[in-house]
């Protein structure tokens, strides 16, 4: 059993709140985190049909079976429960009552931001962290290799090949979840819409261009992108609003929570491809920016992640802000590091006032070491 490193913000929320809700991916683990860290809690899915008809049609009898110390999973089938949950734990006015988990986040929270505001500490559960699979003994041994597997439990636990695990995952998101949270007629469209995104890892985000290719208008576009954005397969890293005198780009950037189903999605079939595909740098682009975000979520805290570029070129990968201050990571593929990986950094850093121990460069390599422009650090580190 791989240890979760929100394991220890779980157990401390629980005893804070009478709810705490845990939301992330479908098979990113919640169920499974949830149901070892809390033994002695009762376990009801509403995904089992008669769970779900006897929380739907008689939700008091539900709560008075089930009135204190339970996990309900998929908590967002049955948005009418909220209600009743609402008052029962006001009634009660005790922590760690209930755990609520689901991998819809809009349908969650929109039950939730209605019923449940202030009642309930909000978690995310995103696939295995690089370092709960180093720590596992399961990390793969190249970070191509990283990269085509992914990180989702389920490959590890029952030793699945992304061939095999993958298209599965896609079929079952989007004839399940997807038809769950919007009517969208025309599957095929769909799905290569979702493909023509994994296509685009790293990029700006162009709307227009994406409708155009899929045969689609935009309004639709914009909704199936808050669609990936909202069941946590894809996420917009938003541009930082410092211009610096100079007219910035206004649009986001296109990534994916998991590599491994972006390389599906892109048909490649093996780690050896992945080394040679013209969207490597893309892919290991987003296998470190996925690093940041789960280290942030893992606390419990907000990632604040931005990325900057103006508009005669100049580019920063990833812009931290902690406690007011940034700073700057260029992320690079290669694995021999040069002085040009501090190019971008050296123009913000003279733009911004930022200090060398500001900036940073993330390559493949292996060396980890400081320069007079700032620190190279190697991606297993």
């Amino acid at each position: 059993m791989i240890e979760r490193v929100l394991k220890t913000k779980l157990l401390d929320m629980t005893t804070k709140y009478p709810i705490v809700t845990l939301t992330g991916p479908r098979q990113s683990g919640k169920s499974t985190l949830l149901k070892t860290s809390f033994p002695t809690y009762h376990y009801v899915s509403l995904e089992d049909p008669d769970m779900r008809l006897f929380a739907t049609e008689d939700p008091r009898g539900f709560l008075a079976t089930y009135p204190d110390k339970t996990i309900i999973d998929e908590v967002q089938r049955v948005p009418e429960l909220f209600s009743y949950i609402q008052t029962h734990v006001d009634k009660e006015n005790k922590e760690g009552m209930y755990l609520l988990a689901g991998s819809h986040n809009f349908l969650l929270m929109e039950s939730i931001n209605q019923s449940l505001a202030g009642r309930t500490a909000i978690l995310n559960l995103l696939p295995f962290s690089h370092h709960e699979m180093q720590t596992g003994n399961i990390l793969p041994p190249t970070i191509d290799e990283e990269i085509y597997k992914g990180a989702y439990p389920r490959l590890y636990d029952k030793n699945i090949t992304p061939t095999d695990y993958y298209p599965y995952y896609i079929q079952t998101y989007v004839e399940r979840d997807v038809r769950l949270m919007k009517n969208i007629g025309d599957l095929s469209k769909f799905i290569r819409f979702i493909k023509l995104c994994a296509g685009r890892i790293g990029q700006l985000l162009n709307l227009s261009g994406l409708a155009n290719e899929c045969g689609i208008s935009v309004s639709t576009a914009t909704a199936w992108m808050s669609l990936l954005e909202a069941s946590y397969i894809a996420y917009l890293l938003k541009p930082d609003h410092n211009n610096y005198a100079k007219r910035l780009v206004k649009s986001p950037k296109l990534y994916f929570h998991d590599t491994g189903l972006a390389c599906s999605l892109l048909d490649i079939k093996s780690a050896e491809q992945v080394s040679t595909h013209f969207l490597r740098g893309g892919l290991f682009e987003n296998l470190v920016i996925n690093e940041f975000i789960k280290e942030s979520l893992n606390k419990g805290e907000e990632s604040n992640l931005t990325f900057w570029r103006d508009s005669t070129g100049n580019e920063i990968d990833l812009l931290q802000t902690i406690a007011g201050k940034q700073n700057a990571y260029e992320i690079k593929s290669g694995a021999t590091y040069t002085s040009d990986y501090f190019k971008g950094i050296s123009k913000w850093a003279k733009l911004s006032g930022a200090a060398p121990e500001q900036c940073f460069a993330i390559y493949a390599g292996d060396k980890s070491m400081k320069t007079s422009y700032g620190e190279v650090m190697s991606w297993n580190k």
